[in-house]
């Protein structure tokens, strides 16, 4: 990889994707009661990261399918508007069950993202992109397995399960384009962060801005959570899957 991406790269893909590498909070207090479980601080963020992720990977997914000059980005870009558009339907049922208010606007961090692949032409917009949404996607992937393996609330594990679906499908896609750095990526990915928390938090939306929607592509594939087929929590299992 020449020095020019590698700069890009060092800019873009500082330390504090998704607080990755960020020191465990101490404590994780049940802020609400839900007829689907408690609700903790980590449970409510982890809703709010993942409308955030999607409301610039969509973008960026629209941008590579018009952009990419391979194959294998032009099929990773449709991966991240199928699997986006349906985790964003999956938020959006499930935010205002919860009380979650859910952003209009990805953090300023994943902004400059967007502006940086909007930038890009031709093979550097290749690259960066492979490695920018391979970083991203796998720093997120170890909080998706925490949320997962301790969330107390039916909906917010529901949500998980999809989430790891979805993160690992898209990490996949992005390592088939051949051009991820393993090395620096991983180094990235592991650094401890380094940006103020304020560029790593999605703005809260103007009061009364309605709810933006991430389209489903005319030929999704990725499926939202029945939410409606979710019973309120009883053991914190969701109806027919045995999870």
């Amino acid at each position: 990889m020449g020095g020019a991406v590698s700069l890009a790269l060092a800019a873009l893909l500082g330390p504090g994707v998704w607080g990755a590498g960020a020191a465990p909070a101490a404590s994780n207090p049940v802020i609400a009661q839900t007829p689907w479980g408690p609700l903790t601080e980590s449970d409510r963020d982890f809703v709010v990261k993942v409308r955030a992720a999607g409301l610039w990977e969509y973008p960026v997914g629209q941008l590579g399918l018009q952009k990419g000059t391979s194959k294998a980005v032009v099929t990773a870009s449709r991966h991240l508007v199928d699997g986006h558009s349906a985790l964003d339907v999956t938020c959006r049922k499930i935010a205002p069950m919860l009380n979650i208010t859910l952003p209009n606007k990805a953090s300023p961090q994943q902004q400059g993202f967007v502006f940086t692949l909007t930038a890009d032409n031709g093979e550097q917009f290749d690259t960066d992109f492979a490695n920018i949404l391979r970083m991203t996607h796998g720093s997120i992937f170890n909080t998706v397995a925490k949320i997962r393996s301790t969330t107390k609330n039916t909906l917010v594990r529901a949500l998980a399960d999809q989430a790891n679906d979805t993160v690992l499908d898209h990490i996949t896609v992005m390592e088939r384009t051949g051009l991820v750095d393993f090395e620096q990526t991983l180094a990235k990915q592991t650094a401890a962060p380094t940006l103020p928390s304020s560029d790593l938090t999605p703005p809260p939306p103007p009061f009364g801005e309605p709810v933006i929607v991430l389209t489903p592509p005319p030929d999704a594939t990725s499926t939202p959570v029945d939410v409606d087929g979710i019973g309120a929590a009883a053991g914190g299992a969701v109806p027919g899957t045995g999870r």
